[in-house]
């Protein structure tokens, strides 16, 4: 199988970009803390929806969580654990990555949203 013309297929549907960040100790003026560190910025990617958001409606805040799915190079490393901000036209969200699952032309990760409307 020619997976070098799959791949090529699949990437001309990446519309979206990705930051990844991973959470890691950092020297600041000598003081050792822990941070987000961003690894990679605007990575092309494609999110899509991989269940409808549930409503978490309260009294005083609404949730929002659903999950996505991010389609995405399998060149790129990203952890379980990450932080990805995905930009889509001007909208900029940003997901916790699960495991990433590669195949020959792509990866894909179940990534889940939460914040607050």
């Amino acid at each position: 199988m020619n997976y070098s013309r799959h791949r090529k297929q699949m990437e001309k549907m990446y519309e979206d970009l990705a930051t990844i960040k991973r959470w890691e100790k950092t020297k600041v003026n000598g003081e050792t803390k822990f941070d987000w560190v961003v690894k990679l910025m605007d990575v092309p990617c494609r999110l899509s929806q991989k269940a409808l958001a549930s409503n978490g409606q309260t009294e005083t805040t609404n949730q929002i969580a659903y999950e996505t799915k991010l389609f995405i190079s399998p060149d790129i490393e990203i952890k379980q654990g990450d932080l990805i901000e995905v930009t889509r036209g001007t909208v900029i969200r940003a997901y916790a990555a699960g495991e990433p699952f590669p195949y020959p032309t792509h990866q894909e990760i179940s990534i889940q949203r939460k914040d607050k409307a």
